[in-house]
């Protein structure tokens, strides 16, 4: 098989995957369209008194049991979440948060899921990394959307209860490319037969149930295991750069008969039952990242205060001020891109599947970059683990483990290369239902032809409404007050990007799915101003009880978040993009091997990329 039939087989996989309807309206859809659609977030869908009442005192207990009951740097030492806090949180009902009262569970909204994350995530990642494993990507969600009466009151209650779940999709030699997935089950009288290795299984020592994404024939199907079948193995507990309290482990399958009956939707459904699930999946990264930047400002406050240097404290020097202020204006917006993303997800009348991607890629990537600025102000002791700092009798302050646990944000749930290209497909699904022949290599000359009467009729009607819209009227978006110029910002800067994308489309046509440096930038910004969107919807919402106070911390964001737009228009059509494809080309084939000499590589032999031979099984139970 070719290179290029591989790629063309992997696309198809993917294409036949994705949702290929839109029946409900999608804000992000639009603003990458040019059609800022603001009545579509403003004002925030509201929830039920009831729900909100019964959310907070949720959130509450959960905070009282963390302060009580746990220690996160016991965690980070021993590398093990005690068994007793997973069945204190069980307890609580924190397993089974989203899940139907009519299975167990407490059958709260995505807002409190999300703000018990956030609650969790601040004081400890590894442990708000085994609720959202469970319940984002583990059995509860796909379940709820795809599974069968008898299979939702056969599991839900035991993932309500604490029975822990996990989500097997990635194998040594699979990653984002489905296409290759190597796992296979196959029917054998009323049961499937699996046989493989799955790679990096979150939850996977300890879960009690499986998701796991397998081939059946040509096509991937999903199935609901149970962990202790015969023939499953777990052959070791990974460890990592950190998370460090995280049960993460490869899972080897030898002849598992799994029960027909526990096939989730129809054979093949297996990716678009994952991608599906994904769309609200996708909204607990984000509620910890907030959490990691909201803990950040707390820190950067007090000991910017505390810290003093020539006279003054260091917080009120201008090159440390800078750091303060992207840090808490930051930490402002991801709370608000977060909230808008829940709020959506509780209304269910907004397809988001592009909102919660933004969510997801924006938070993970800013929200490090607010815990390495913290690192920064807090110097050597920001470089120090907390446990040192404490022996020699300082405030044990980890902040070089949050910036550790939060690196993986920017892989987990799709790296953020992976979203660029994912959001890109979405975005622009619109010129592919109209023109997708034009730029298709691949189109017969019949095809092109259908193409371009249609492409002329969508782009006849589309492309005036590029030309002005609220955004370069000066009254535009009056009711946000001092946020209103942000909003005009928003509006005329989503015509512009679509007439960019516009643009490239005709430029490069069937090549632009390749320029992924290009539409990488054009997601970017779009993040950005879906950012911007949220957090002035947001400040507009929280002004009425907390004053001016929302308004300048929006303000300061959409200000820098403006820079950084400008800086990423630039680079659109500004770049080195061509230089740095083919230099790097010449790196892979070796003609800067003179640049690795005078170094010594400290790597452990063995080949790229295996799987673990023999050994015993690490799987534990909690009890």
């Amino acid at each position: 098989m070719t290179q290029h039939t591989r790629y063309e087989e992997s696309r198809a996989v993917g294409e036949q995957a994705r949702e290929q309807e839109w029946t409900r309206p999608s804000f992000g859809k639009q603003l990458f369209l040019g059609d800022f659609r603001l009545e579509l977030v403003h004002p925030a869908p509201a929830l039920p008194d009831g729900a909100a009442k019964r959310g907070e005192e949720f959130v509450r207990a959960v905070r009282r049991f963390l302060d009580g009951h746990v220690d996160p740097a016991l965690i980070e030492r021993t590398g093990q979440i005690p068994d007793d806090v997973v069945k204190g949180l069980a307890g609580l009902g924190a397993f089974g948060i989203t899940i139907g009262e009519e299975y167990g569970g407490l059958g709260l909204p995505y807002l409190y899921y999300c703000r018990a994350l956030m609650l969790v995530g601040s004081y400890c990642p590894a442990l708000a990394t085994l609720l959202s494993a469970h319940q984002s990507i583990g059995v509860p969600q796909p379940l709820k959307l795809f599974g069968t009466e008898e299979q939702k009151r056969a599991f839900l209650p035991r993932c309500a209860r604490g029975e822990i779940s996990a989500f097997l999709l990635t194998e040594p030699d699979v990653g984002s490319d489905p296409a290759r997935l190597a796992t296979t089950a196959v029917r054998d009288g009323d049961d499937y037969v699996l046989d493989g290795v799955k790679l990096w299984t979150t939850n996977g020592v300890i879960a009690d149930l499986l998701v796991v994404m397998a081939r059946t024939g040509k096509k991937i199907s999903a199935f609901v295991v149970e962990a202790d079948s015969p023939g499953i193995t777990v052959r070791r507990r990974n460890t990592f750069m950190g998370l460090r309290g995280i049960e993460n482990g490869v899972t080897e399958f030898k002849q598992v008969r799994v029960p027909a009956g526990n096939l989730i939707g129809r054979e093949g459904d297996g990716l678009r039952i994952a991608l599906t699930t994904l769309n609200t999946g996708r909204l607990s990264l984000p509620a910890t990242c907030a959490g990691n930047a909201k803990w950040a400002v707390r820190i950067a406050r007090e000991w910017s205060n505390a810290r003093v240097q020539w006279g003054h404290a260091i917080g009120r020097h201008e090159a440390v001020a800078t750091k303060i202020a992207f840090i808490a204006a930051t930490a402002y917006a991801l709370e608000a891109v977060m909230e808008l993303n829940c709020r959506l997800a509780d209304d269910k009348r907004n397809d988001i599947r592009i909102e919660a991607a933004l969510g997801k890629l924006y938070a993970s990537e800013m929200g490090y970059r607010v815990l390495d600025e913290l690192v920064q102000i807090r110097g050597g002791r920001g470089y120090e683990s907390a446990e040192s700092l404490a022996a020699r009798g300082e405030r044990g302050v980890p902040a070089e483990q949050m910036l550790r646990d939060a690196r993986i944000n920017r892989i987990f749930e799709g790296s953020t290369e992976i979203m660029h290209l994912a959001i890109t497909r979405e975005a622009v699904d619109a010129h592919l239902s109209a023109a997708g022949e034009l730029i298709n290599p691949d189109a017969s000359r019949q095809e092109r032809a259908a193409a371009v009467k249609r492409a002329g009729r969508f782009y006849a009607g589309w492309l005036p409404t590029l030309v002005a819209g609220a955004g370069t009227l000066p009254g535009g978006y009056a009711a946000f007050g001092p946020l209103a110029a942000h909003l005009r910002f928003v509006e005329r800067t989503s015509r512009k990007l679509a007439r960019s994308t516009f643009y490239a489309m005709s430029r490069w046509q069937g090549r632009l799915e390749h320029r992924q440096a290009f539409l990488g930038r054009v997601v970017d910004i779009g993040a950005e101003l879906f950012a911007m969107t949220a957090v002035c919807v947001k400040a507009e919402g929280d002004s009425a009880d907390l004053g001016r106070r929302p308004y300048e911390l929006a303000d300061t964001f959409c200000h820098q978040a403006r820079r950084r737009v400008d800086t990423l228009l630039d680079r659109l059509w500004d770049n080195t993009d061509a230089r740095d494809v083919r230099l790097a080309g010449y790196v892979l084939d070796g003609r800067y091997d003179f640049v690795e000499e005078g170094v010594l590589d400290p790597s452990i032999d063995g080949p790229w990329i295996g799987a673990p031979e023999g050994g015993e099984n690490v799987r534990r139970k909690i009890t």
